[in-house]
């Protein structure tokens, strides 16, 4: 879109006048000069209509000079000054009025990109907040790009600036990623080195011990909770730390452990505590940001360049100071969250140690009652076998009972034998009673 034109016309004398009208658009002001006819020359109108209005500087000779505002309204020509195609100057006047408003976006997209390359200069380590940041600005310059309010050398040299800012973002975040994996290598090892020495405990471990150990698993835990890992390593680590406490689990309590229900709610109860722990820390963090941003906005206010931008810079700060005061109500219920649930885990706890006592009582009620159980079976079959001894002997035939039998000269049938030797027992058992 050029800003320069070149046109015959008449000044107010009604002689012939070339003029020559360009736009100052950081000022919103029109420059027009009228040059006599007689003093334009071939030579002159060729460097006028192929240099000047391309950009280039061109020696005026003696010309009149007029300064104008830019307006909607009013012509950019004075009143003296006719033109023989006012249409040119109508599609201009309206072209140039959006080559200043574009021009102002570019300025404010400017003043936004110098914060967010001090930002990125200060940087010692990378920042995802930052790096949101910058991909939340050059979303916001493509959309005006896609729709043609800026200019293609505004787009081209803002798209330059932000990619180099980009680019020293990924070297930082290929550090920190670096310095992550080497790290979360670092304390998965420790974890998974901790667990194994819980579980070789644990071969031999009972009675109080094994309350120890449960103990070193939760603390375990919450150290596992506050330790960034990379997503495989945090999820093989807490398999083992889940494995381990249903191991303890269930040499301490047997079966019904690790279907405790009052275990059960302890453990929702610090799942939940500890994902609202978690979430009350990222709410304070983000709030610190917000500050922190607030803090370089009112820090950079003094350094305004313009109205525009001033008004920019307040109307951001009070948009972030909105968005602190929301997150600290967010924040004062969650904290209000935590009390309950910690006094809802104090109760548990309560709860969990009587079941704890009710159940060991139990156990050992059982293993009393199954120990007399035993002992009586015992004695009764001692008994019985005393019993069929002392019946068997007394019933035994004597060498003279076998001596009279021999003589006998006709033995006793099966029958009587049988009868003989039912009466036998019958007597001798009435006798024992």
């Amino acid at each position: 879109m050029k800003t320069r034109l070149v046109l015959w016309g008449t000044d107010a004398n009604d002689e012939k006048v070339l003029v020559a009208i360009a736009l100052r658009a950081s000022e919103n002001k029109v420059d027009l000069w009228t040059i006599e006819d007689k003093l334009v020359d071939d030579e002159l109108m060729d460097k006028m209509m192929q240099n000047w209005r391309n950009g280039k500087d061109v020696d005026f000779p003696q010309s009149n000079h007029f300064e104008r505002p830019l307006s909607a309204s009013d012509s950019i020509l004075p009143d003296e000054i006719k033109v023989e195609k006012t249409d040119l100057i109508n599609r201009a006047q309206t072209e140039w009025h959006f080559v200043v408003l574009s021009g102002k976006l570019h300025d404010v997209y400017i003043s936004e990109l110098g914060e967010l390359k001090d930002k990125v200069t200060e940087l010692s380590e990378y920042s995802s907040d930052t790096w949101n940041d910058l991909k939340s600005f050059w979303n916001k310059v493509q959309d005006q790009i896609r729709e043609r309010n800026l200019f293609r050398e505004h787009a081209n040299s803002l798209r330059e600036t932000t990619n180099g800012l980009f680019g020293k973002m990924k070297e930082l975040r290929s550090t920190l990623d670096e310095e992550f994996r080497h790290k979360s290598k670092e304390y998965y090892q420790e974890f998974m080195d901790s667990v194994e020495e819980i579980e070789k405990k644990l071969e031999a471990g009972k009675g109080s011990r094994l309350s120890n150990l449960f103990n070193d698993l939760k603390d375990l835990q919450h150290k596992f909770r506050d330790t960034k890992l990379t997503k495989e390593h945090r999820s093989k680590v807490w398999d083992k730390i889940d494995a381990a406490f249903k191991a303890v689990k269930q040499k301490r309590f047997g079966d019904s452990g690790a279907t405790n229900n009052s275990g059960s709610a302890m453990i929702r109860l610090t799942r939940r505590y500890d994902g609202l722990i978690t979430a009350i820390d990222k709410m304070q963090k983000s709030i610190d940001r917000d500050e922190r941003d607030k803090s370089f906005q009112e820090n950079r206010q003094g350094n305004a360049g313009g109205q525009l931008e001033a008004q920019l810079r307040e109307a951001k700060m009070k948009m972030i100071e909105e968005r602190i005061n929301s997150k600290k109500e967010k924040l004062l219920d969650m904290n209000k969250t935590k009390l309950e649930i910690e006094k809802k885990i104090e109760v548990q706890k309560q709860r969990d140690a009587k079941d704890a006592e009710r159940a060991k009582v139990e156990a050992a009620k059982a293993a009393a009652k199954a120990k007399i159980a035993a002992e009586i079976k015992s004695a009764d079959a001692n008994r019985d076998t005393e019993k069929l001894k002392a019946a068997a002997a007394k019933i035994a035939p004597t060498k003279k009972d076998v001596k009279d039998v021999k003589k006998t000269e006709t033995p006793p049938t099966n029958i009587e034998a049988a009868v003989d030797t039912a009466k036998s027992v019958s007597k001798i058992t009435s006798e024992e009673e």
